[in-house]
């Protein structure tokens, strides 16, 4: 009797054991991932040596991540430039549809997300997650000045020939004081990092106060705009420190990131390389074939690489979604003083570009296609690739998906549910409908299917397209249209050919504009 008393028990032991580890299964599907948003800046389609055999640059940790994921191919930023395309990725809405038509945000600029916008880390934080931006914010701040002259209001948002207006702001903030209106007041418990490594102030600022006094002005050998430095600062440190802080975080070592250990975590790590100033520290110097540009691109990997290992090593692996993107394509400068001509670095044999035309700001390919991967084990199958046009935009649509919540209408415009296609999922049709593609100067493109219109002639770089009666004077064609299936480097311009397609696309993109969305109203 005895005997089958303890042998009922075991198996009463067993089946609950069981139950238990169905229970556990079962919550570890309703648990929530981790998301970690790593964007670089300037960084090419063909910087990657996972995308271009012919790279002369090395980047085995990125390469690591697309084995382990999946890379779409055919991936584009919101704009050519880098301000538009970090506010597409934290609103889910075009840019051009904002008060920065063209353009970046240039030194003391005011905010460009609007306190009422919705933003992605506004709302996975309503959806129990801790929110966090390390590194490059450029979407302008409130400062705080030492006396009444108010003159950040006559500063006009992406004017970069106010020069001398900037530098008198500069010599005018009260660095003592709170900058107002800055990522803790869009969605973020936390923020720490330079907000644009070329602008003043020279100095690392953590929530919503400069870490320290930047109380002396930058050299002038020193690159970037003029302004106030703090004591000691180096350019090449940043990267390092904002990497730092970044694995940190996701370590959870210190009480100011507010993170709560049982809630998910949204690490949105905005890089500032190889954006310029191009200033790779001294273990990476000389390591690439591609200058002081390659060995940047090469810490880049680096970075990627610590927060790697760094989810590896906390066990948050397989409950986290990284992607890795950038925020528009190359210059391609060689690095020579920190910057170098544009197109330099093809002296190397190396094309950030990889086979596709024009470069950083351009409304070709080459200015807004940029490399996109994917890892999230159990969801995402490994070492696969997927050709449909995505926009990064459509982060914040995803987002919302993978927590299986409901954006409202107002909110996320532009953004589409990318999830189906990330877990392999059967669809009829693409997710996007068609893809608006803007220029460093405001030019207009949109794609759909395999066409690509551009609506004026020139490059559409930082310069304005030459449309119009200029391009009619110098016997340009005002639009462009091109078979991306068949002519992927855009030498064939087809927009005579096919006036049905040119009007096609021209109606859709003129319904996009007018009607304050290209996604359909939800339900």
């Amino acid at each position: 009797m005895k005997h089958n008393k303890f042998r009922n028990l075991f198996f009463v032991f067993i089946l609950l054991a069981w139950v238990l580890n169905i229970q556990c299964q079962e919550d570890a599907k309703k648990r929530k991932p981790n998301m970690v948003f790593i964007l670089a800046d300037d960084l090419g389609y063909g910087d990657l040596s996972c995308l271009n055999p012919e790279s002369k640059i090395s980047t085995p940790n990125i390469d690591k991540l697309a084995e382990q994921g999946m890379t779409i191919t055919d991936a584009h930023s919101g704009a050519a430039v880098c301000t538009p395309t970090r506010y597409g990725i934290l609103t889910g809405r075009y840019n051009w549809r904002s008060k920065l038509r063209s353009s970046v945000l240039w030194p003391w600029d005011n905010p460009l997300i609007k306190p009422d916008r919705l933003t992605v880390a506004d709302f996975l934080k309503q959806h129990d997650y801790t929110t966090a931006c390390i590194g490059k914010w450029h979407l302008g701040w409130d400062w705080q000045l030492t006396d009444s002259t108010g003159v950040q209001t006559n500063l006009t948002m992406g004017d970069w020939n106010q020069r001398e207006m900037r530098l008198a702001f500069g010599r005018n903030v009260d660095f003592n004081n709170t900058i107002k209106n800055g990522p803790v007041t869009r969605g973020f418990d936390y923020y720490f990092g330079d907000d644009v490594p070329n602008f003043p102030p020279y100095c690392f600022i953590e929530n919503d106060h400069t870490v320290g006094i930047p109380d002396q002005e930058k050299p002038e050998d020193m690159f970037g705009f003029p302004g106030p430095m703090i004591e000691g600062w180096k350019l090449e440190d940043v990267l390092p420190a904002i990497t730092r802080k970044a694995v940190a975080y996701i370590r959870n070592e210190q009480d100011i990131f507010k993170r709560n250990k049982e809630d998910p975590f949204f690490l949105y790590f905005p890089l500032t390389a190889p954006h310029t100033p191009i200033a790779p520290i001294e273990r990476f110097e000389g390591t690439s074939k591609a200058g002081a540009y390659g060995d940047y691109v090469q810490e880049v990997d680096w970075v990627v690489g610590q927060i790697m290992n760094a989810l590896e090593e906390k066990g948050l692996v397989n409950n986290t979604l990284v992607i890795f993107t950038s925020d528009n394509g190359s210059p391609g400068r060689d690095g020579t003083n920190m910057a170098g001509p544009t197109q330099s670095v093809l002296e190397y044999g190396h094309d950030p570009s990889y086979h596709f035309r024009g470069m950083k700001a351009d409304i070709w390919e080459g200015g807004h296609r940029v490399p996109f991967i994917a890892r999230w084990p159990g969801e995402i199958k490994p070492n696969t690739t997927n050709g449909e046009t995505i926009c990064l935009t459509d982060f914040m649509a995803t987002a919302a998906a993978i927590i299986g919540e409901a954006l409202p209408n107002d909110a996320a415009e532009d953004s589409y549910n990318l999830l189906p296609l990330l877990k392999g999922e059967t669809y009829e049709k693409p997710l996007r409908e068609a893809t608006v593609h803007h220029s460093g100067a405001g030019q207009f493109a949109i794609r759909k299917g395999k066409w690509k219109l551009i609506l004026g002639g020139g490059s559409g770089g930082w310069t304005p397209p030459r449309h119009d009666q200029a391009a009619k004077e110098k016997g340009l064609p005002l639009l462009q249209l091109y078979d991306m299936s068949q002519d992927v480097d855009e030498s064939d311009n087809l927009y005579d050919q096919h006036p049905e397609v040119v009007d096609s696309l021209k109606g859709l993109l003129e319904g996009y504009r007018s009607e304050g969305r290209s996604v359909p109203v939800r339900n």
